[in-house]
């Protein structure tokens, strides 16, 4: 009988079968899965996943013998017209969603699915308004004042002057983050500016198009230093996304703004769009909620009920292929 060594580990990073994770006294090291979970796991291995690992003291490889129960997790729809679910993280406390305040210009819809995807998950969001040198701060400050009266955290730094750096780092210390966001606002940046060490890719904003051109291939979880512990999981900018798995009916507790109001409302199936005594959209009128939250929020509910309608529409053609 072989003799092995047990011990538990995080996953950091993986790509082709190939993962790679950290045991409680700092080493990272190569695993892979082995066959007994590969079939019995009812969900696949991500980063930030707590794994139980196993060696093979003959040939000191390591395997992971068991997936630990996730007590979080930040997922998203697949891209394009797919109908699965990605996990780009597990074990995550929160989420820190990065905006430039120009170049590129900010694109809030995009700040509002981003935000909505946390809340869905349950997860503490943060956003991130960077690049501050570049531009007016009090006229930056009030362009994002909707989400400070939604009750969000708004940061706004600079990696250049220091702006806000040393509050972002405090508000990162023990915890588990997800930094997200478009490309080329500056997330690799402002992580190499309060972590130097980590060395993460920077890359370029096209001046022609104004997107930034990826330079994160997958999620990886970098380990901060400092007494404080903690890990950041730094993500692909993300061209595309899209909530997963949450029924249009469960979208406007994810606007914390609208939380106070949906009791409120005449009809208790009410959609806060279009019908009578609607408290969220009497709210809008009289200046409580924000109209361009609530547009935004319309325009998730409409894209959820035609993903419902589809992923209903192909499991029904699949049930009759079968």
């Amino acid at each position: 009988m072989t003799d092995q060594v047990s011990l538990h580990a995080v996953v950091l990073h993986g790509t082709g079968g190939v993962w790679h994770a950290r045991t409680g006294d700092g080493r990272v090291v190569p695993v892979s899965l082995s066959g007994r979970v590969k079939n019995a796991s009812s969900f696949k291995l991500a980063v930030g996943d707590n794994v139980a690992l196993e060696e093979d003291t003959r040939g000191g490889s390591w395997r992971i013998s068991e997936i630990l129960p996730r007590r979080s997790q930040l997922t998203r729809r697949e891209p394009g017209a797919g109908f699965g679910e990605r996990v780009l993280a597990a074990n995550v406390d929160q989420v820190v969603v990065v905006m430039a305040a120009i170049k590129p210009e900010p694109h809030l819809r995009m700040l509002d699915r981003f935000l909505a995807i946390a809340e869905a998950n349950e997860l503490l969001p943060r956003v991130v308004i960077n690049k501050i040198d570049l531009v007016d701060e009090e006229g930056t400050f009030h362009r994002f004042a909707d989400y400070r009266h939604a009750g969000y955290t708004v940061h706004l730094t600079s990696v250049k002057t220091g702006r806000g750096m040393n509050e972002l780092r405090q508000a990162m210390d023990g915890f588990v983050s997800v930094y997200t966001g478009p490309s080329g606002v500056g997330k690799s940046s402002l992580l190499n500016a309060m972590y130097p060490g980590l060395n993460l890719r920077v890359g370029e904003i096209s001046e022609s198009v104004q997107k930034g051109r990826h330079t994160t291939v997958g999620g990886l979880l970098h380990p901060l230093p400092g007494a404080a512990g903690g890990y950041v999981v730094d993500t692909p900018g993300l061209r595309e996304v899209g909530l997963w798995g949450l029924p249009p009916a469960d979208l406007p507790a994810c606007f914390p703004e609208f939380r106070a109001y949906l009791r409120e409302c005449r009809f208790a199936d009410c959609t806060h769009i279009a019908e009578p005594g609607c408290a969220v959209r009497a709210a809008v009128e009289s200046g409580q909620v924000s109209r361009a939250r609530h547009e935004s929020y319309a325009k998730l509910r409409g894209e959820l009920g035609e993903a419902e309608e589809a992923l209903a529409s192909y499991t029904r053609r699949d049930g009759r292929r079968r």
